[in-house]
């Protein structure tokens, strides 16, 4: 069908780039109607009603625009979906990705349903991605803008909802998506890109995880045994983490090393190339293909990335059975740590992704110096 015979609806945060993504496709042709998610209750640290101000941002671009807004509250869903799930792995020491849970859960789940159920032919969101038929099938494609790419974030999209999904700007850099929004009057055009956890923002983040986590003070230990300081708690912290640990002393810095939960003990050791930060290998679960299944059956090659700034990293993946994979990697690997996900990628393809369940041995608990090459 034509554009103008069909229905897409906009998922709009207030922000410049999904302002930019329904202007773009009504300019194209298609009616659009912009949706404004509510996901969180609270106020931020500066007392502001983050939502109510992006809410009151969204109807000034959709009026300038000239298409329909609403808004709609999944903070039930989100709480329940994300929220519970999110500070259980705190309070279990791992390190979660709320980002991801959030699209799995709510924007390409909820959302997405919704959408469909007000007869929308598509849903669209200012994600930098895109979304390509290559082969006869739809993938998932990094953006044009490297810098801002957030194929990462989406790993989990399936190929049935991805055919329902587009990405107005993932074919623009980023000071492009601002012009086309000063160009066209876009009250959000020099509006702050927003950051911090999904639907939250911007914490003081151990005050914050404070709120629904209980201070557990413990020490700060060497490897050896050796107290260094004392903390509030050790869920706050998260394997290679260097800032806010208050240690101090002549030497390189600090870095969190590993946790020991049950006697509330935080592993440190000086250096960034401390042999206890690296490991070769994970074990991953919850594996999630955008086609639906892995590139290739048993075992294959491929890129990984286990952070969203990093590059794109050499790895061979094999499947164990049980919804399981064990992930090689080509370099050494810098703080690994449970409940992140490691991503895979076939040149600029993002081909899905799964949940680090066990991090490999450590250089050190191998008894192995740090080699010369490891991953940026």
């Amino acid at each position: 069908m034509a554009p103008q015979q069909q229905t897409v609806v906009v998922g709009m945060s207030g922000g410049v780039d999904s302002s930019v993504a329904a202007l773009l496709l009504h300019q194209q042709g298609y009616r659009v109607i912009g949706l404004f998610m509510k996901n969180w209750e609270e106020q931020d640290d500066s007392g502001v009603c983050s939502a109510a101000a992006d809410y009151a941002d969204v109807a000034r671009v959709c009026e300038q625009i000239g298409i329909a807004y609403y808004a709609v509250n999944f903070v039930q869903e989100y709480w329940d979906r994300v929220f519970v799930e999110f500070i259980a792995d705190y309070k279990a020491g791992h390190t979660p990705n709320p980002d991801i849970l959030c699209n799995r859960e709510i924007k390409f789940a909820v959302f997405f349903d919704l959408a469909m159920k007000l007869g929308a032919d598509y849903l669209a969101t200012g994600h930098y991605c895109r979304n390509e038929l290559r082969a006869g099938e739809h993938r998932l494609i990094k953006a044009v803008d490297a810098a801002k790419d957030q194929t990462y974030f989406l790993y989990t999209i399936g190929k049935s909802t991805l055919s329902k999904v587009l990405f107005p700007i993932g074919d623009l850099p980023k000071r492009e998506v601002r012009a086309i929004a000063e160009r066209h009057g876009i009250a959000t055009h020099a509006k702050k890109d927003s950051t911090g956890v999904c639907f939250i923002g911007e914490r003081d983040f151990p005050e914050f995880l404070g709120r629904y986590i209980a201070a557990q003070p413990g020490e700060f230990q060497t490897l050896a045994g050796v107290p260094v300081g004392q903390h509030q708690g050790a869920a706050y912290y998260t394997i290679g983490q260097r800032k806010g640990l208050g240690l101090g002393g002549a030497g390189e810095p600090w870095f969190v090393v590993g946790k020991d939960m049950s006697r509330q003990v935080v592993y440190v050791e000086r250096g960034e190339r401390h042999p206890a930060l690296y490991c070769d290998e994970l074990i991953a679960s919850e594996v999630s293909w955008v086609s639906g299944a892995p590139p290739q059956p048993g075992s294959f090659r491929c890129k990984m990335k286990l952070r969203y700034r990093q590059s794109d990293q050499d790895c061979a993946v094999t499947e164990l059975g049980d919804g399981q994979l064990q992930v090689r990697f080509d370099l050494p690997q810098r703080a690994v740590a449970r409940r992140q996900s490691v991503v895979f990628y076939a040149d600029d393809v993002c081909l899905g992704g799964a949940i680090v369940e066990q991090p490999g041995p450590s250089y050190h608990e191998r008894g192995l110096a740090l080699p010369p090459l490891v991953a940026r």
